[in-house]
């Protein structure tokens, strides 16, 4: 692609365009909803769940979901989450376990034989001893994704002799849900805090196979079962989907019904939420929709441009606005327990509220209108939300305070700083009482992204991640991300804030390829998303009149053809690191970089009159 740089007149059509595309996509109410790649993982364990659960009433959703399975088998034999996603073993194995338990022998079997080579390939053998030791390997101590995929490998008959199968897969400890939930942080649960339908449905299906004995600990769980079970009914959302996701929701489908309780109404209702949220195509996403997510960052992406706002006028400002404050959580959440004034992912009835989303909201009403009475209220309840999540290394987690014994709960870089920009943004408008509480806890977040910030000037995000970069992860994004953050708040604080800022802006210039753009990191391939980024991170900065700036434009313009194409990359690393990309990213993310560009002073290097 060119590396020339681009006049201000292509700039600005490049912003119209984006703008364009991005309102092109609202729904017919106001907001946005956006549209995740379709999932083999998800396919594989829906498909098979329904099966499990009633197979002749579900024939025909089994057999759509085996044959896009099928069509989408990469040419090595393996599947990997999205179409673009190279084969892994977690989701090749789960679509292999489906194959069997669902398919008639024959139609599928030049799939399954495929996929049982690459299985045999990278394990060794198919023993159930050696599928259970990688798989458990894989994941380390964290049980939250292992324990249900060697259960669901039992459960399609994939683990060898019924009678054995049970012994390869470790005993969740489900007779913990019962006790109360404050509890759970202090327990070091081997899984993550929203994994708790899983650690019930799981445990109780390994529990049922392996025969009740006379134990005390056996007995207790058989007194519990009736209990959890109630716990499992009362924290399942009304849409029947835990989090709104297919993996989880099969999973504990599959679960149950592997117990015998398939008539149960927790399955029963887990099964109509997969069978209501399949594509016509014949397969699922991870997730019904990230409709608040993407709303939040849609309206700062317009909030880039010359003009802030332009393109969203009034109307949709205040139907935005009224959208908005009708997602936050009014009462506390029967899953995590988490507080009323908490954001969820999306405006489905499975969200959960957390610290991502709930620093998106505060950002996005402080665009919209701050001084409406309506979203000042809104603000104080969502910023006393965050402060009360905040944990004593003074970072910001996603779902539950003083979670630490696995990753997914632990405090992390890219929510930090959303959480201190959300709180700065607010901070001049709160009452003495809570600006001094947000103050104090501002340095504290600060203090966690110094240390957090690694040697080479670079922070790793907790929820992207890139498939072609070391170890998975993603400092491109997780740069971008706090820099951003610190660039609203450098003003207010020491030296040390802007050497953390120098030698994150070093980075990410250190980090462009040759040609302009930015991968997940120095040598991943180039993507619109971790492009777009970057850039709006290195506008906000001392490169903003750089060259820099002025490739990574030039070489946007090209990947999207002037704003108006946007190929989308898995860069999103879901609930168990499950890759998914998103429509919506592309166009969001150069909707804002092409609108920072727009804004720059015309007399800099990075663009030509």
């Amino acid at each position: 692609m060119s590396a020339n740089p681009l006049d201000r007149q292509s700039i600005a059509a490049a912003a119209r365009n984006a703008r364009r595309a991005l309102l092109e996509r609202m729904t017919p109410d106001g907001h946005w909803t956006g549209h995740l790649s379709s999932s083999a993982l998800s396919t594989a364990v829906a498909a098979a769940a329904l099966g499990l659960v009633d197979a002749k009433a579900h024939a025909g959703l089994v057999s759509r979901g085996l044959i896009w399975l099928a069509e989408h088998q990469r040419a090595d034999g393996g599947w990997g989450d999205t179409p673009s996603s190279p084969a892994n073993l977690s989701t090749t194995l789960l679509s292999w376990a489906a194959f069997d338990h669902a398919a008639d022998g024959t139609v599928h079997r030049g799939a399954c034989e495929r996929a049982q080579r690459w299985l045999e390939k990278r394990l060794g053998s198919l023993a159930p001893d050696q599928i259970a030791d990688r798989v458990l390997e894989a994941y380390g101590k964290d049980r939250t994704f292992s324990v249900p995929i060697l259960t669901f490998c039992a459960l399609c008959g994939r683990l060898g002799d019924s009678d054995l199968a049970w012994t390869a897969v470790p005993q969740l400890p489900f007779e913990l849900a019962a006790l109360p939930h404050r509890f759970f942080k202090w327990l070091r649960l081997p899984v993550v805090s929203y994994a708790v339908p899983a650690l019930i449905a799981i445990g109780l299906a390994r529990h049922e196979h392996t025969g009740h004995g006379v134990r005390p600990l056996h007995r207790l769980r058989d007194a519990l079962k009736p209990r959890v079970l109630r716990i499992l009914r009362d924290i399942q959302p009304a849409g029947g989907g835990f989090l709104e996701a297919i993996p989880l929701t099969g999973f504990v489908v599959s679960a149950l019904a592997g117990c015998g309780l398939r008539s149960h109404p927790v399955a029963i209702a887990g099964a109509d939420f997969l069978a209501r949220t399949v594509r016509a195509d014949g397969s699922w996403p991870i997730d019904v929709n990230l409709s608040t997510w993407v709303t939040t960052l849609s309206i700062g992406a317009f909030g880039c441009g010359s003009e802030p706002l332009a393109g969203l006028d009034s109307g949709r400002r205040r139907a935005l606005l009224n959208w908005l404050l009708g997602q936050q959580h009014q009462a506390e959440h029967p899953f995590t327990h988490a507080a009323p004034g908490g954001w969820a992912w999306t405006d489905l009835a499975g969200g959960v509220p957390d610290a991502d989303d709930t620093a998106g909201a505060l950002l996005a009403l402080d665009a919209l209108d701050p001084n409406s009475p309506e979203a000042r209220a809104a603000a104080g309840r969502g910023i006393q939300w965050l402060l009360d999540l905040q944990n004593r290394d003074g970072g910001i987690p996603t779902f539950c305070r003083g979670w630490s014994n696995l990753p997914f709960d632990r405090s992390c870089p890219d929510i930090t700083a959303h959480a201190l920009a959300a709180w700065a943004a607010w901070q001049p408008r709160l009452d003495a009482r809570l600006r001094a509480h947000v103050d104090r806890a501002a340095h504290r977040a600060l203090e966690s992204l110094l240390r957090a910030q690694r040697r080479d000037g670079a922070w790793i995000p907790l929820w992207f991640g890139n498939q072609h970069a070391a170890r998975l992860e993603n400092p491109v994004y997780g740069t971008s991300r706090v820099l951003l953050a610190l660039q609203r708040v450098r003003g207010r604080f020491g030296a040390g804030v802007q050497a953390a800022i120098a030698r994150g802006g070093a980075w990410l210039r250190q980090s462009q390829q040759a040609d302009g753009g930015w991968g997940g990191s120095a040598g991943a391939p180039a993507t619109v998303e971790e492009t777009a980024l970057a850039l709006q991170a290195a506008m906000g900065g001392q490169d903003a009149g750089s060259g820099t700036v002025g490739r990574g434009l030039a070489w946007l313009a090209g990947a999207t053809q002037g704003g108006t194409v946007f190929p989308s990359s898995p860069i999103g690393l879901y609930f168990a690191a499950l890759w998914y990309a998103e429509e919506l990213y592309p166009i969001i993310f150069s909707c804002a970089a092409f609108g920072c560009a727009e804004a720059l002073d015309g007399s800099t290097g990075a663009l030509q009159r």
